[in-house]
């Protein structure tokens, strides 16, 4: 069987920003087909920003695209700000941007951080969700943030792991996540630079099962690594604003709409126990576990995945 890849290369047809309030105006872009099917693209981070490929997931022909960028990162205004910023404020985000486009329902696709976001979008709003699909999961609990930032992922890449730990002194080992906050927040840029290029390097280098050097070279942008990690590590300090377990714990209210879990078996970032766990609480989903893939999304089974996922809900 043939693997499919990226729809062909496209460009916005409509973009601008939305005032959400707070000071905050996110940057959002429509391509596709006005009028076709529907789908709003949430991605990863958080604090990664939408980029071209993340266009060519749908096929434009059949569905009309909607991405944006969060708060605080991409092309969204104030850059890197850590105000009025939690989860909760992004779900309300959503929903302005859906009221924007005029739509009653619409498809929900968001990968790592994105999966996150979706759920607890399609957890709030489950009448304005027409299907659901997820990938990488990531459901924000405790022992999530530890194995990637603590102790877990460390084992396997361990001379990477050095380079994470440089700038963090040995006493202050004992909590990363808030040794990086207090740098990350640090009135010195030079102190919050070192920071965001060490954290956002160790999850560039760890995101494939083989090394690419196209998906970590963009985490070695200094403008990029800023928003990202401070933007990240602020949402892992305050564990999402989510009750431990939460998403798990309300998955029942996902029932009736349409959905799919496409997690890599040997994902570093959002290890596959929290896909099969979603998989057994929201059993209406179709759950594809990708036996040669780690958590990009551009990892070949991984996007064949996804590419017929999106495909065969085009004409629903």
């Amino acid at each position: 069987m043939t693997l499919r890849t990226y729809y062909p290369a496209i460009e916005p047809f409509a973009s601008g920003h939305l005032d959400v309030g707070d000071g905050h105006e996110v940057y959002w872009e429509r391509c596709g087909t006005p009028g076709a099917k529907p789908v709003v693209f949430l991605h990863g981070g958080p604090g990664g920003g939408c980029t071209p490929n993340h266009r060519r997931l749908f096929d434009p022909a059949r569905y009309d695209i909607w991405l944006f960028d969060q708060r605080g990162c991409g092309r969204s205004r104030p850059y890197a700000s850590l105000e009025a910023n939690t989860t909760w404020h992004l779900v309300a985000d959503i929903e302005r941007l859906r009221q924007m486009a005029g739509v009653e329902r619409w498809q929900v696709f968001g990968g790592s951080w994105g999966s996150t976001l979706a759920l607890a979008y399609a957890q709030a709003h489950p009448e304005r969700v027409s299907e659901l699909v997820v990938r990488g999961i990531f459901l924000l609990r405790r022992f999530e943030i530890q194995w990637y930032y603590q102790y877990g992922a460390s084992l396997i890449f361990a001379e990477k792991w050095k380079r994470f730990l440089r700038p963090i002194p040995k006493a202050e080992r004992g909590d990363l996540v808030s040794a990086y906050r207090r740098r990350l927040t640090s009135p010195d840029p030079a102190i919050a630079i070192e920071a965001a290029r060490a954290w956002s390097q160790w999850e560039g280098e760890t995101l494939t099962l083989r090394p690419d050097p196209a998906v970590f070279e963009a985490f070695h942008d200094d403008q990029f690594a800023l928003a990202f990690a401070r933007i990240e590590n602020h949402y892992f300090v305050h564990e999402g604003w989510l009750a431990e377990g939460q998403l798990l714990r309300d998955a029942a209210r996902l029932k009736g709409i349409p959905g799919v879990i496409v997690q890599g078996r040997y994902d570093m970032a959002t290890p596959a126990v929290s896909a099969f766990d979603l998989a057994e609480a929201w059993p209406e989903a179709a759950f594809h576990l990708i036996e040669d893939a780690g958590h990009a999304v551009s990892e070949p089974g991984i996007l064949d995945r996804l590419i017929r996922s999106t495909d065969a809900f085009a004409d629903r």
